[in-house]
């Protein structure tokens, strides 16, 4: 029993993340009918946007600290944080601590503004091109994108601690009833499970409960009658791109403590995303969020020894067998709407 609650726990927490990124993808494809394979690209900037922030949070200059010596016996020089002389040592160290949630702030704007930029400066000129020529195009975006987070940052992952607070972790076991450290899992790890949740309920409330989103939803399903009333959609679904965006930056921000940052984390978790998409059904957003958790749960429990054991490298195909399965028996996924990419 321990062992299936942890594993269970283990899914949530990586299909949260698929479900996150699967969202993003859906948003666009259901809006602008693009199939966007830089959308790995905005998750990867997404956690360098928390890399970022904590680098400008410890900038530091050189001091002298006459109560320190070095080996020579002269006065020690330390390094002091910048934020340090603006809000005090231990603020400012609390700040740097907290860097990765702060991150939250400083990426919404920005991501906001490169799924924009994305959209209105290159996606666009491709909205009723084949979806071969779609994702032609997106993949070298992504690969651009990717190699100028290599000649920035580098080749090598970036550690980028959560704050000390969740750096433990719940005694999930005694929570339930269960004798107590049976069950114990990181903070972050759940904290990262209940973020998600947030955003996949934010993002269903906007669409569902405002007029904006209601508009919208209107726009995915006829967008030339939605037209003809005088709305400006295409307006509206420039917003929608940057929204997407910023679902998968925030998923990256809040991802760098369980993952270190590296200039590949986009691709590694894109066509896992997209399989999650297509399981989904294209298109459909609670199909998304729910193939993202069942999967994720999926590859946590193949991912056990005893199951490696018994079929080695299971963890690893596990999520392609599946989608063939669905597909062979529901062609257009689990809650795939009739008549999206079927012509």
């Amino acid at each position: 029993m321990e062992a299936i609650i942890l594993q269970i726990l283990n899914g949530l927490d990586k299909g949260s993340a698929y479900a996150l990124i699967a969202l993003g993808l859906t948003l666009i494809f259901g809006t602008l009918g693009v199939v966007n394979f830089a959308h790995g690209a905005l998750f990867m900037i997404g956690a360098f946007c928390a890399v970022t922030l904590s680098r400008i949070l410890s900038l530091s200059h050189t001091v002298i600290d006459e109560t320190r010596t070095d080996f020579l016996g002269n006065p020690a020089k330390v390094e002091v944080p910048y934020i340090y002389d603006f809000f005090g040592p231990e603020f400012g160290a609390t700040l740097i601590d907290w860097a990765v949630p702060l991150s939250i702030l400083f990426a919404i704007p920005i991501m906001i503004a490169v799924g924009v930029i994305m959209e209105r400066g290159l996606i666009r000129h491709f909205y009723k091109r084949p979806h071969a020529d779609q994702i032609l195009v997106t993949f070298g975006l992504a690969i651009v994108l990717q190699e100028v987070i290599k000649a920035f940052y580098g080749a090598n992952p970036i550690p980028t601690p959560a704050p000390d607070a969740f750096t433990g972790s719940f005694d999930f076991g005694a929570l339930i009833g269960m004798d107590p450290y049976t069950v114990i899992y990181p903070y972050w790890r759940l904290l990262y499970f209940v973020f998600a949740m947030i955003i996949i309920g934010a993002v269903f409330a906007f669409l569902q409960f405002t007029t904006f989103g209601m508009v919208v939803r209107a726009g995915m399903a006829d967008r030339e009658t939605v037209g003809l009333l005088g709305i400006n959609i295409d307006k509206r679904f420039t917003i929608m791109f940057g929204i997407a965006a910023a679902v998968a930056g925030l998923a990256g921000v809040m991802y760098t403590p369980i993952n270190s940052p590296n200039y590949h984390m986009g691709m590694d978790f894109l066509v896992l995303s997209f399989v999650v998409v297509v399981v989904g059904g294209m298109g459909s957003l609670p199909g998304a969020v729910l193939a993202g958790l069942l999967l994720g749960i999926l590859q946590s429990f193949a991912s056990m020894s005893a199951i490696i054991e018994l079929i080695p490298g299971i963890n690893q195909v596990i999520i392609y067998l599946v989608a063939i399965v669905i597909l062979l028996t529901r062609p257009r996924g689990l809650m795939g709407r009739k008549g999206v990419m079927e012509d």
